[in-house]
């Protein structure tokens, strides 16, 4: 799929992601901060992924790691910093969401520290039940030898 926006791109085809970008921003992160390329690049792997591009230089990551038929949690979602206040963000989740790959889910999750608003306007709400929802988290894990 390929969505276009005067000279902006987004495409979900694996192989116009500029992995070294996608590192450099990822390890700097704050949810990712560290993160190894060979375990990023394995995420990668297994996700329906999303690079957004000015002419042929990726300033945009999303990521679904995804079932195709009940459930995705979107991560990585980023824009670089020259381009963010530009909508790009904004645009390439209404991109992610739209994808034939994502219909009919039961159930679209993510996580966030500070896009909260960008994310509600693209439908998402804070959990209805956090009660029943339950986790393992190991946020230091790339900051430790594995």
């Amino acid at each position: 799929m390929e969505w276009k926006q005067s000279e902006f791109t987004v495409t979900d085809r694996r192989e116009d992601l500029d992995i070294e970008t996608i590192h450099n921003f990822l390890r700097e992160s704050y949810w990712a901060k560290g993160i190894p390329r060979p375990i990023m690049e394995k995420a990668i792997s297994n996700s329906l992924c999303f690079g957004v591009y000015h002419n042929s230089n990726q300033v945009g990551f999303g990521r679904a790691v995804t079932d195709h038929a009940t459930f995705a949690y979107l991560a990585d979602i980023f824009v670089v910093p020259a381009y963010q206040g530009r909508g790009l963000g904004k645009w390439l989740v209404s991109c992610i969401l739209a994808h034939p790959e994502l219909q009919g889910l039961r159930r679209l999750l993510l996580a966030t520290r500070d896009a909260n608003k960008l994310y509600q306007q693209a439908g998402f709400v804070s959990l209805r039940k956090p009660d029943w929802f339950m986790e393992i988290n190991d946020p230091d894990i790339y900051q430790r030898e594995v």
